[in-house]
């Protein structure tokens, strides 16, 4: 730590901001060139044949990194996809109702007013309480909107607005136990936070490797549990679509695509686990925690949560002109980081990663200091 010199962000931006699309290292970007190659040197051979062996190996390997058998994870291109895939396959009718959070990522909302408007379902946006005061009350709280209307919970095990990590487990064994089937975004949670499907319990989850695991864009998984995979349908139909395939096959092969993201995925879960991911992420989170401490110390402002953040965290800001601070910020400082308004809240979300320096931050201190005199 850092690691800079392993990735190909350019010298002259200080980016804080690896939450939105992730950031490859050279080893991992070379091992999908290679792939990448492969495929044109003989397209039919690779697609058709070669494909046939490495897509399982590569998936073999995934399940082992989450936790779950190889038959119940299959590569999808992003955790929008894979999320659009289930919640589009759920058995919602009129009066049904979807239970979710103010916290959830815009394309998600999206994709939940789809399928209510095409369903007849409602969806009950639960507000979850700022600051954030503790897992147990966390659950407690939210299910006090769950009835017996509610069939689906769909809900971010890390928030892309707020950055908060919610207690997915308890509220997957909660559901479980009430009869409500489970969806977790977890666009931001591998290579983040360690991860256990098998102990978390979803019914579905879906999330990036091309985020916080660093693999190549284009790279995320869809987890499903076997007794509600025949429910599942891809959003393309394609060869797998057929009488009798299971769950693999309809998802796997959606027509031509270049699947060298897919393949590179083992190395990057080799890359990190060779540079011992586990610490550089606590000095990350320790790197983003100082941070948000001196910038609510400096503007007396109240942190929405303490601890309950890894490597990226939401860090409240005074009222503002949010768009002319981060147009500022970017044009003036060259720094990459998102400005925004959450509810009534304005706050900046920063992502520390193995690239980034103590010293960087302190670069983003000062600018906010002239910015927001």
């Amino acid at each position: 730590m850092p690691l800079r010199d392993d990735f190909l962000i350019r010298e002259d931006i200080v980016f804080l901001n690896h939450g939105s699309f992730g950031a490859c290292p050279k080893p991992v970007f070379a091992e999908y060139q290679a792939w990448q190659l492969e495929l044109e040197r003989q397209p039919v051979e690779f697609l058709l044949r070669r494909r046939k062996e490495l897509i399982p190996n590569a998936r073999k390997e995934i399940a082992e990194y989450l936790s779950v058998l190889d038959d119940e994870v299959v590569f999808v291109t992003n955790a929008t996809y894979g999320l659009s895939a289930a919640l589009r396959s759920m058995p919602l009718a009129a009066g049904d109702q979807i239970l979710t959070t103010n916290h959830e990522y815009g394309a998600v909302d999206r994709l939940m007013e789809t399928v209510v408007k095409r369903t007849g379902a409602d969806i009950v946006r639960h507000q979850i309480r700022l600051p954030y005061e503790s897992d147990e009350a966390f659950v407690e709280d939210f299910f006090t909107s769950a009835t017996v209307k509610t069939k689906v919970i769909l809900m971010s095990h890390i928030t892309s607005p707020t950055a908060l990590i919610f207690p997915v487990r308890e509220v997957c064994q909660r559901a479980r136990e009430m009869g409500i089937l489970t969806v977790i975004d977890g666009a931001h949670a591998p290579g983040q936070i360690p991860l256990d499907l098998a102990d978390i319990g979803a019914d579905v989850y879906s999330g990036n490797f091309h985020k916080w695991l660093c693999s190549p864009k284009g790279s995320a998984f869809l987890h499903v549990r076997p007794e509600l995979q025949e429910m599942v349908e891809p959003l393309v139909i394609s060869h797998g679509c057929r009488d009798g395939a299971g769950f693999i096959e309809r998802h796997e092969w959606l027509g031509t695509k270049d699947i060298a993201a897919y393949l590179s995925v083992p190395a990057a879960i080799a890359y990190q686990r060779q540079r011992n991911w586990q610490s550089v992420g606590r000095e990350c989170h320790q790197l983003a925690a100082d941070l948000q401490a001196q910038l609510c110390d400096r503007y007396d402002l109240q942190p929405l949560s303490i601890n309950q953040f890894a490597q990226m965290v939401a860090i409240p800001l005074p009222d503002c002109d949010t768009g002319a601070v981060k147009d500022r910020l970017y044009e003036e400082y060259r720094i990459e980081v998102p400005v925004g308004r959450f509810e009534e809240r304005c706050a900046m979300r920063v992502s520390v990663q193995a690239y980034n320096t103590k010293e960087e931050l302190q670069i983003l201190v000062k600018a906010l200091e002239e910015i927001l005199h």
